[in-house]
């Protein structure tokens, strides 16, 4: 079941061990809306799951574990869904961990919080806040990013660098091994359990330790590759960092992407967050001369030290309200750093700002440095700074894909890594590319925007990948510092660590899952080609939602997300059924769009929220009302806008009509009520039934008149309208 769809048959049989291991059967999900609604993450990849299950504990995920492994088929936990690597799809089962999984637990004053994998850092942040106490790891996509992508990715972010990331402030994990057995490494004779309940497991990991200690050369390549932000491969740091096997495994699942287990809860230590805090946006000539001015600010205990090249700064002038520095810059080759100075005290603030000041105020700016404690500017630049990525990729041209890759280098070498990018892009002619990021780490993020499922585009992305792989591993740097190695690096883990250290993480995976049960190709890939397979095509559907990068950071705003549809899944379905129509498989377009009437358009609450939560501020809710008016019966659509114009008669003759028929048999309504329920449309005309009340009395409506120190005062007076 890697590639191809099951028969009618096993997918019987398959599906029916599926729904008799979760309590209730309609939470397996078959149809074909289902199945492409949830298929699209973040990423450039995209695959088409067998099934969709909406787990509800750890319990049932141990069961469905069992039953997947009893049939052969594979899994994949989903929880965010804004992983950028390809790491949270597949074409086996995918499994929903989100929904059901928000449980967040404040411990010791804040010192520590407990954790399920479907509640976002923001919600975490927000539980924190009162305590004076904050998570450690600060991605971007927090509004919208959860604590299981979090602990899958080894997420880091902007100002906690390898200090304060997920590795470093996980303090226990529950996690259900592929087997189904529950392993909670925070257990006071949790090392015993598991000796005890799998003991090759166990006895692997010393194995592997002993092995890894022992290789001088394996030593030295994991101190230097883990110095830096790095989520290649497993976290190979932990056999040399802890002595027990149950504090190896704990941290081995971080980052391990969804192959080794599922995160069904954590505990986490916090971290302080410092109440004085000032910040600037450094304007610069060029890339070279920001990237360069690193090394000195770093020195002076800056928090964050985040890059934008003159792209970024251009789309961002077009993003909602954009700070006044960037709407006045007239950008040529600007870059630019987001820097920011956090202290306990105002006093030491003042210190740091001082120290700071003497390095900026040589760094030959093309503005001058302006810090503030605002919080409604310092709001504006980090509403920048993290809107950067759906933003950017909301400007590519209709039919292309965005691609955002994630590298990091040493600090000193970042200026030059930078400027051989910049000719990586000249010399395969990718134009409008992005470079931002983490500097203060030596981790930058840059986007492509091409057809990558072109046989040009793909062999033009081929070429490139090599070079830039190249280019890193030659800077002693890691191809991916924190979007995880998903798809997109798998084929290049061995030529990062070498042949020795890339059999240690395959005996990892062979341990923890003996069976290849969860997320295969994610991570360990023996196929050199997998980053150029899979790559997701978007068609143009609607001028409302064209630019949807399918980032994900709508849906926990949605109001219906939990019924039917985000407004990410409506999007990609009107996608699917384009693609399904280009590709002349009506039979697919005609099952999607059965169902995209009902999930999509009428459940929509078009209130738009969604685009409050937006970077490139779609409304999807636009779109919905859209399709509802050209679907509308054109009988309906006349007699609603007369009665528009004149509500007040409508409601009155309603509420007589109410009146009326309270006093004629049911038998006489029925018939002239199903008729015009037919003409008219069943969401339009209700079924009458005896229960329904009888017309109301006319209500009366308040006026505001204006009272001593401007407080509303209410009177009341007749109203012209009546209510049914």
């Amino acid at each position: 079941m890697s590639t191809t769809t099951v028969s009618a048959e096993a997918g019987s049989t398959v599906f029916g061990a599926l729904r008799a291991a979760v309590a209730d059967p309609a939470r397996v999900k078959t149809r074909a809306i289902d199945l492409y609604a949830n298929a699209h993450d973040a990423s450039h990849f995209l695959l088409i799951p067998q099934a969709v299950v909406v787990a509800t504990d750890a319990a049932e995920v141990g069961a469905l574990l069992c039953a997947a492994a009893a049939q052969g088929v594979h899994l994949t936990f989903r929880s965010g869904g804004t992983s950028l690597s390809g790491q949270a799809i597949t074409d086996g089962v995918l499994v929903d961990v989100r929904r059901n999984f928000k449980n967040i637990e404040v411990l010791d004053d804040g010192l520590r919080v407990r954790v399920q994998p479907g509640a976002t850092v923001r919600a975490v942040n927000t539980r924190l806040a009162k305590y004076g106490r904050k998570f450690g790891p600060d991605p971007a996509s927090e509004s919208a990013a959860t604590i299981g992508g979090v602990v899958a990715n080894n997420s880091s972010g902007m100002a906690c660098g390898t200090v304060d990331n997920t590795y470093q402030t996980l303090e226990s994990v529950v996690v259900v091994l592929p087997s189904g057995t529950v392993v909670d490494t925070g257990a006071a004779d949790a090392d015993d359990q598991l000796l005890k309940r799998e003991p090759v497991l166990y006895n692997g990991l010393l194995e592997l330790a002993q092995r890894t200690r022992s290789n001088a050369a394996s030593v030295a390549t994991i101190r230097q590759q883990f110095s830096m932000k790095n989520t290649m491969g497993y976290g190979v740091n932990s056999l040399l960092d802890f002595d027990r096997p149950i504090d190896m495994l704990a941290h081995l699942i971080v980052g391990s992407e969804g192959t080794l287990g599922f995160v069904a809860e954590t505990v986490f230590r916090t971290v302080p967050k410092l109440p004085h805090v000032t910040t600037a946006l450094l304007v610069f000539p060029g890339l070279e001369a920001a990237t360069a001015a690193l090394p000195a600010l770093v020195a002076t205990g800056a928090a964050t030290l985040e890059l934008m090249d003159a792209l970024s700064l251009t789309v961002g002038q077009q993003m909602p309200g954009a700070p006044a520095i960037v709407l006045d810059l007239v950008v040529q080759e600007h870059a630019a750093l987001l820097v920011e100075y956090h202290a306990e005290s105002p006093e030491k603030l003042a210190q740091l700002l001082e120290t700071g000041m003497q390095t900026v105020n040589t760094l030959g700016l093309t503005l001058p440095a302006d810090f503030t404690t605002d919080a409604g500017i310092r709001g504006q630049l980090w509403y920048l700074r993290k809107g950067i990525i759906p933003a950017v990729g909301g400007t590519r041209p209709q039919g292309t894909n965005a691609l955002l890759e994630d590298i990091v280098v040493p600090v000193p070498a970042l200026a030059r890594t930078c400027m051989e990018l910049i000719s990586l892009f000249a010399k395969y002619e990718y134009e409008n590319c992005m470079i931002f990021g983490h500097a203060k780490d030596g981790n930058v993020h840059f986007m492509l925007t091409d057809d990558f499922g072109s046989p040009t585009g793909l062999e033009r992305f081929s070429r490139f990948t090599e070079d830039l792989v190249d280019l890193v591993l030659g800077e002693g740097g890691s191809l991916k510092a924190e979007h995880g190695t998903g798809r997109v690096m798998a084929p290049y883990v061995q030529r990062q660590f070498g042949d020795e250290l890339y059999d240690v993480m395959r005996r990892i995976k062979v341990l923890f899952d003996p069976a290849g049960l969860l997320n295969p190709g994610v991570l360990i890939n023996d196929d050199p080609n997998a980053h150029l397979k899979d790559l997701k095509a978007i068609p143009a559907v609607a001028k409302e939602v064209d630019r949807c990068t399918e980032c994900g950071w709508c849906e926990p705003v949605c109001p219906s997300r939990n019924v039917t549809l985000t407004p990410r899944q409506r999007i990609v379905s009107l996608r699917a059924i384009e693609q399904a129509r280009l590709d002349g498989n009506l039979a697919l377009m005609a099952e999607l769009e059965k169902d995209y009437e009902y999930d999509a358009v009428q459940t929509c609450a078009a209130d738009g929220m969604c685009q409050t939560a937006c970077p490139v501020t779609i409304n999807t809710g636009d779109l919905m009302k859209r399709l509802r008016r050209d679907d509308a019966n054109p009988v309906e659509k006349a007699i609603w806008n007369v009665a528009a114009k004149n509500w007040g008669t409508v409601t009155r003759v309603a509420g007589v009509a109410l009146n009326v028929v309270r006093t004629v048999p049911v038998g006489v309504i029925l018939a002239p009520n199903k008729l015009a329920r037919t003409v008219l449309g069943t969401d339009a005309v209700p079924l009458y039934s005896p229960e329904l009340p009888g017309g109301g009395a006319s209500r009366k409506r308040a006026a505001v008149t204006t009272a001593p120190r401007g407080r509303p005062s209410i009177t009341v007076e007749e109203s012209e309208t009546s209510h049914a």
